[in-house]
């Protein structure tokens, strides 16, 4: 990492200075739309950061609520012209509010988890490395806890284009929920362990099965963890490359005949990583013969789920920002939604059912079609 970098990191909390009285992006923000309260937008949590900097406003139960409010959905730096990393500084105020023992209990009790166990989910240590190869998956704790089918579907995707990875990181957290909740050093652990299995395992390309691992990976680390990803690992995600393969006629589907309306919902973290938001659209495109319904927070304006960290700290904001991307869904007219990050699907699985709507797993709808 160069000096420039680091001389990022150290100082990114003063990024509160330029977003506190700016609302750029404000719009976007989808706590503050779906609350309605001035306090729980960029620029108010910027306003509160800066406060406390100055000494006008203290860390107390009132503040530290509505610090550990923001989704770390990434949606504020991407509609700022200017680039600003709010959502490195929220994590860094966090960070400091952790060390003074005044986060919310959850936040130490999930510590402990990161530490025991490499994930908050299951008391289950991640899988051991199972060989060395060319070309790894990082499977992480999503994908083996939440939404097994995932990787089983991709599996055998990969396998059809003459792909067979290594497993690596089968259980494991990529570290972003640590370092969203404030909790640095953890987080740093858990990439180093993720690290340690890829250069392990001998590849140079490593496969991802969402934005939000994808943006970890080639963002988050050097960013806000200050931890340089290896130069000699490319990262791509498993429907980028699958797009790939279909435009080059390496891979064919069996057409899908139903004609359920469809929509697809972009995962969590897609505004991070805004060129990979064609690739599922093309694979959905190919099954069904025609695109799908498109939502209104889509693309390079997508909302997330709440398979952030607000689902431990405010869950009820969870649930919120989970029913406002299915209400979305259901006001386009589709009866279906398809996602393909476990994460985003299984926070909008239960939410889902209770509007009647069909929730999907892309990797196993294509996989089911080969």
């Amino acid at each position: 990492m160069g000096s420039a970098e680091i001389k990022f990191f150290e100082n990114v909390i003063e990024t509160t200075e330029n977003c506190r009285y700016c609302l750029m992006c404000r719009h976007t923000c989808p706590v503050g739309l779906g609350t309605h309260n001035e306090t729980l937008t960029p620029h108010g949590w910027g306003l509160i950061i800066a406060s406390v900097k100055r000494g006008l406003l203290t860390w107390n139960a009132q503040t530290v609520d509505a610090l550990y409010s923001c989704a770390d959905c990434g949606n504020c730096r991407a509609h700022c012209v200017f680039d600003q990393p709010l959502p490195h500084a929220i994590a860094a105020a966090r960070a400091e509010v952790a060390a003074q023992n005044l986060a919310p209990a959850v936040v130490y009790e999930l510590n402990e988890l990161f530490k025991k166990w490499g994930n908050p989910y299951q008391p289950q240590a991640p899988e051991p490395l199972g060989g060395s190869g060319n070309v790894a998956l990082f499977v992480g704790d999503e994908a083996r806890y939440l939404w097994p089918s995932a990787l089983a579907a991709a599996l055998k995707l990969l396998k059809a284009i003459g792909v067979e990875p290594i497993l690596v990181g089968e259980g494991r957290s990529n570290g972003f929920l640590a370092s969203s909740l404030g909790l640095f050093e953890t987080a740093k652990m858990l990439a180093q362990a993720v690290l340690d299995d890829v250069k392990a395992s001998g590849a140079s390309r490593l496969l991802v099965l969402s934005p939000g691992d994808f943006y970890s990976f080639g963002q988050l680390y050097t960013e806000r963890l200050g931890i340089a990803w290896p130069e000699s690992v490319a990262v791509q995600e498993v429907t980028v490359l699958l797009a790939d393969k279909l435009d080059a006629g390496a891979l064919k589907f069996k057409p899908i005949s139903d004609e359920t309306p469809y929509a697809y919902l972009d995962p969590t973290h897609t505004v991070r990583v805004p060129e990979r938001v064609e690739a599922p659209r093309k694979l959905l495109a190919a099954l069904y013969g025609k695109p799908g319904l498109e939502v209104f927070w889509r693309k390079d304006r997508a909302h997330p789920a709440g398979n952030t960290a607000l689902q431990f700290t405010q869950p009820e904001l969870s649930h919120q920002l989970t029913m406002g991307r299915l209400y979305d869904t259901l006001e386009v007219g589709a009866r279906r939604v398809i996602c393909d990050d476990p994460g985003t699907l299984s926070a909008i699985k239960a939410g889902a059912e209770q509007v009647r709507l069909e929730a999907l797993g892309l990797y196993e709808l294509l996989a089911g079609q080969l």
